[in-house]
């Protein structure tokens, strides 16, 4: 097994608005969630492939915990990403002009929306626990 960092150093935090349905809100888990570790330089989140003792191959499980917390609303969610932006820490988000239609449709609708006025859905951050957890600590877990 290859020598690993310290797994409290750093974490992934989803943020999801829980004004969501399930299907609505594992959707936007699953978007933010892809889209954040293509983000991410090679090397920067660790992954682990783990074997049962079948030789069954379970692989590339994130290394860092992966923490889901619940926001009340989009303002909440909104003022995360300010905070992420202003720290430059790397982030993916998700907003309702990104539910209908294909991608086309949606980018044209994102465009013709003003930030104010765009209605969060969710948000994912990765980076130090200690930074993160300086503005996402008075969030509860999502259950």
């Amino acid at each position: 097994m290859k020598d690993l960092p310290d797994e409290t150093e750093k974490r992934f935090i989803a943020i999801l608005n829980k004004k969501m349905d399930s299907g609505r809100t594992l959707n936007v888990l699953g978007h933010i969630s892809v889209g954040l570790a293509d983000l991410l330089p090679a090397g920067e989140a660790h992954y682990v492939d783990y074997l049962d003792m079948d030789g069954e191959l379970h692989p590339n499980l994130s290394h860092y915990p992966f923490i889901v917390l619940k926001a009340d609303n989009s303002n909440k969610i909104r003022k995360v990403r300010e905070d992420a932006v202003s720290r430059g820490i790397k982030f993916t988000d998700f907003t309702h002009t990104m539910i209908e239609g294909g991608s086309s449709i949606q980018l044209e609708t994102t465009a013709a929306t003003p930030e104010a006025e765009l209605t969060y859905l969710g948000i994912c951050v990765f980076g130090d626990t200690s930074v993160l957890s300086e503005f996402t600590k008075k969030f509860s877990l999502y259950n």
